[in-house]
């Protein structure tokens, strides 16, 4: 059954911003968009493992630092290769300047 975790502040993330977020062995990331919403999803890249909270984010993508894939945050959907495998995301909510995950 899914459990809403508290993940982070909602300040400890900026606009156009990415932070990693890890629970029990699996790690995430967090990214913020140009809008002030919030997703979640692998903290890794689908391609090569590559941690992607050093990842470019814009607006509501974000750009693996390694071969530059870029991922659509609302799905997790690849717009751009060498990734071809769409990354698993999470729902997200802000409560009383925290943001929640649903793992």
């Amino acid at each position: 059954m899914p459990t809403w975790i508290d993940a982070c502040a909602a300040d400890d993330i900026d606009e156009e911003d990415v932070i990693r977020f890890d629970h029990g062995d699996r790690t995430f990331i967090i990214v913020r968009d140009h809008e002030d919403n919030y997703y979640c999803t692998d903290g890794l890249c689908t391609h090569e493992d590559v941690h992607l909270c050093d990842g470019l984010v814009v607006e509501a993508t974000i750009e693996c630092p390694k071969h530059a894939s870029i991922f659509d945050m609302n799905n997790g959907e690849v717009e751009t290769p060498p990734a071809c495998e769409n990354l698993h995301t999470y729902q997200t909510k802000v409560e009383d300047g925290r943001v929640f995950v649903e793992i």
